[in-house]
């Protein structure tokens, strides 16, 4: 008998500090768990509506993403089917085509998720480009790993630590280890963004 795909996203940004949560707590899950064939963990980066069809063929759904709760910083929620928002004049989801926004043309599709599970983590450092997870963030990675194994089993889908490493999900510099220790300091590299651009005052007074 066949198994209903299952689909464990996690979207975010990595390059801007807390919004890269998700992607990394799929990194995480991958690095210590083997999953059955029918179960695909995904990098979402921020792909936004081209995720729509991974969606839309799952017909349940993990997704780990940071989320403005308007709470304090480092707090973890768990949502599960109707509480997972789909019409909401509240963007939720940090990112310019919400996870909502998808969801919505899931259903309008036909095709919404039997089960959707989200876990989301309230950020507490957003405009530090080409930063790491802000402390009190990183330190919530390994309770929402926890979190998205106990939700998966108990979709009965068993999770299996592994005997030896995988491939790491994000390749090369992005991968958590190399992207943590080779980031340039703060006086070698803006971390805000061009600062020519950010004070346009200052710029008129060089120029």
């Amino acid at each position: 008998m066949t198994q209903p795909a299952v689909l464990v996203l996690g979207i975010g940004n990595l390059l801007w500090a807390d919004e890269g949560f998700g992607v990394r707590c799929v990194e995480a899950l991958h690095q210590r768990f083997e999953f059955p064939a029918h179960v695909q963990l995904v990098d979402g980066g921020t792909q936004g509506m081209y995720l729509l069809d991974f969606v839309c063929s799952s017909p349940r759904v993990l997704v780990l993403d940071a989320i403005d709760f308007k709470l304090a910083p480092g707090t973890l929620k768990v949502y599960r089917d109707a509480e997972v928002p789909v019409w909401s004049d509240t963007m939720m989801s940090l990112h310019q085509a919400t996870f909502q926004e998808l969801l919505s043309l899931a259903r309008l599709r036909d095709r919404f998720p039997e089960k959707i599970t989200l876990i989301g983590v309230q950020p507490d450092v957003l405009d530090d480009l080409g930063g790491s997870l802000s402390p009190r963030v990183k330190a919530r990675v390994d309770e929402a790993v926890a979190l998205a194994v106990a939700e998966l089993a108990a979709w009965g889908i068993p999770a299996q630590p592994r005997e030896r490493a995988p491939e790491a999900l994000s390749p090369g510099a992005l991968a958590l280890q190399a992207y943590e220790s080779e980031r340039p300091s703060a006086d070698a590299a803006c971390r805000i963004g061009d600062a020519r651009f950010l004070n346009p005052a200052q710029t008129a007074g060089a120029t």
